[in-house]
């Protein structure tokens, strides 16, 4: 496959015109800029035909050409401006001029040198910055969820005849099923209610890719990890337009978002992809060459620098070409598009996808830049890896190591792992997890959670066991860091990942015309749903009020018999979690824990309203959690 992309940017640059008429500028990324940055320099990455050898000039207060860049492509320029401190708001001219022989017939041309120069201006705004990222840390609540799958609130956007994939069929797993920002903005009432303060989306940037064959089914690109124009959302999701009014409608609702970013590669159908600025530009091999998926080779001490570059320069999957870090050019142009977003839509945290496959000192100085914007901005990054060292290793912690990573978050898959072995086989699993979190610089900074679009349901893994159910949500609310949901988990959707991802990803009942049931009602669940729906709201809402469940200490006791037991507790309050994973009631003698009990007589239990009037010995039922605010 990448023997053919290659060979398919050869060609195109072949076929295209090498002289136009006139002298034509077709994209300018990013699309505008920001005056009052903390560096005055952007680098504006210029796509024309035969743009190469033009000159730029500029003409405006406190804006300077610095220099421009030739790259191998005749099609690319790349331009430095400086940007001075007290340079005001408002359009510049850009004039990009070249002379062409006298051989080549040109209109609107003047005699230079013995040439034709053409010249051409094109505005270019520098807007005033106006973003104020909200900060997402422990006191929030994460919903995640796949905007296509979700709720469909314009359907006129459904398909586009001018896209690579005009399909649509709700009944196909595999392809498009029509869900967008309209459909999310309907039901931000729904999110307040269920107690979540941020909303993390599945990418949102225009992914206009043909269906590929995987698995000998052809899928498309409706999960959003391959980007073909970093400066365009989606127009099937209602473009740049609708996810503005997104951001602004869930701000006025007191919700935040989360954006989800891919560093590492593109799709194959990336305009710079179809027409590379440089050999360079992606990661290059004799032959086409996968990465391992394998974390260790970068962590290991003793690994070979050839396992280390499989792991991270290895192409994902063979139709998302793998982006070359080191260029600087792919660093500028990746750098600047997240300080665009940031400012642009008013976005308040990024995740990041793939994290250790990217070239991890590109990825501290992408972090840096984004925290000298904006040093409350949260960043957490995905790395699917089988310890808690090696995850730790990823981000900001107290390792002796040579490369320190400055990442604030991780996506926890250690904690994921132990609910998961807590539940089903050993509840010791969650103690000795949060035993190793003196690896962190701060745990409460990582990103917990049950299930995600790329994990088995929750509900199944446990064996649609709603006992457990509520036991893995307690914890989930309770316990140290920043708590996500996936979509559809607070109303038991279930499945396995058999055959494909695509029975994780199902639609949300009653986000889509004339679906037989509307869940976003309680009416439309069924008891069963409504006792979970309401366990999770009940909870959530509750941890929006208690500071000791949001920032305050963790103090854990080792388990016993079957039995965990844990406190937060700041100066304000102090809750008590109980955790029984034996089949049989449990009678709880509650002396070995007074050094956090001293003082309390009585508690409250939250889940249920009721007083408990004797803390010295607590009943918890088989297979349950007490969450007690203790008085």
């Amino acid at each position: 496959m990448f023997l053919r992309i290659s060979l398919f940017c050869f060609l195109l640059l072949e076929t295209l015109p090498l002289f136009a008429q006139g002298l034509k500028i077709q994209r300018i990324n990013p699309t505008n800029w920001y005056v009052g940055m903390k560096r005055q320099q952007v680098q504006l990455l210029v796509y024309g035909p035969n743009i190469k050898g033009a000159k730029v000039k500029v003409n405006y207060p406190s804006v300077f050409v610095d220099r421009v860049h030739q790259v191998e492509s005749p099609n690319y320029v790349f331009v430095d401006l400086t940007i001075g401190a007290d340079t005001k708001p408002g359009t510049l001219q850009l004039q990009f001029s070249k002379v062409f022989p006298l051989t080549e017939r040109r209109n609107n041309s003047t005699i230079v040198n013995g040439g034709r120069e053409m010249i051409v201006t094109i505005p270019y705004e520098l807007k005033a910055r106006t973003a104020r990222p909200q900060t997402v840390d422990s006191r929030d609540f994460v919903y995640l969820l796949l905007p296509d799958r979700f709720a469909n609130g314009d359907p006129s956007n459904d398909r586009f005849a001018d896209m690579a994939d005009t399909q649509l069929d709700r009944n196909n797993p595999f392809l498009r099923h029509g869900g967008d920002l309209a459909g999310i903005m309907k039901h931000l009432d729904y999110f307040k209610e269920l107690g979540v303060t941020t909303l993390w989306l599945n990418p949102v940037i225009e992914n206009d890719q043909p269906t590929t064959n995987e698995g000998g089914a052809m899928r498309s690109s409706y999960h959003g990890y391959g980007f073909t124009d970093h400066y365009s959302v989606d127009k099937r999701l209602g473009g740049n337009e609708a996810y503005l009014k997104l951001v602004a409608a869930a701000h006025a609702k007191g919700l935040k978002i989360m954006q989800d970013a891919v560093y590492n590669h593109v799709g194959k159908n990336h305009w710079l992809v179809r027409d590379l600025p440089a050999k360079d530009w992606l990661n290059q091999w004799p032959q086409y060459q996968n990465t391992t998926y394998k974390d260790q080779p970068v962590v290991d001490p003793y690994a070979s620098d050839y396992d280390r570059k499989v792991s991270q320069d290895g192409w994902f999957v063979p139709f998302l070409p793998d982006l070359n870090h080191k260029n600087s050019y792919v660093a500028n142009f990746l750098i600047q598009h997240a300080l665009w977003s940031v400012e642009y839509f008013g976005i308040d945290a990024w995740r990041v996808d793939t994290y250790f496959y990217n070239d991890l000192n590109f990825m501290n100085t992408l972090n840096q830049r984004l925290l000298e914007e904006h040093p409350n901005l949260y960043i957490c990054g995905e790395n699917w890896v089988n310890s808690v060292t090696n995850q730790a290793y990823f981000v900001k912690n107290k390792l002796n190591v040579p490369w320190k990573s400055n990442l604030p978050g991780a996506i926890d898959f250690q904690i994921y792992n132990a609910s998961n072995e807590a539940l089903n086989q050993n509840i010791n699993r969650w103690y000795e997890t949060l035993g190793q979190d003196l690896l962190y610089e701060d745990p409460y900074r990582n990103l917990i959670f049950l299930d995600n679009h790329d994990l088995d349901r929750f509900y199944s893994v446990i064996g649609e066991n709603l006992d457990k159910y509520k036991m893995g949500i307690t914890f989930l609310l309770t316990t140290r860091g920043i708590p996500q949901l996936y979509y559809g988990t607070e109303l038991l959707m279930k499945n396995f990942k058999n055959p494909s991802d695509a029975e994780v990803r199902k639609d949300f009942p009653g986000g889509f015309a004339n679906d037989p049931t509307n869940k976003f009602t309680a009416a439309g669940r069924t008891a069963t749903e409504n006792e979970a729906f309401t366990y999770v709201r009940t909870l959530a809402n509750f941890r929006k009020t208690s500071t000791a469940l949001q920032t305050g200490k963790l103090t854990q006791f080792l388990p016993l018999d079957g039995i965990y037991a844990y406190f937060r507790h700041d100066t304000k309050g102090t809750v008590m979690i109980l955790m029984n994973a034996n089949t049989t009631k449990k009678t709880i003698d509650t002396d070995r824990f007074r050094e956090r009990m001293n003082g309390f007589s009585s508690a409250k239990n939250v889940l249920t309203g009721a007083r408990i009037s004797n803390v010295q010995q607590i009943q918890i039922p088989a297979r349950s959690s007490l969450v007690l605010e203790l008085q």
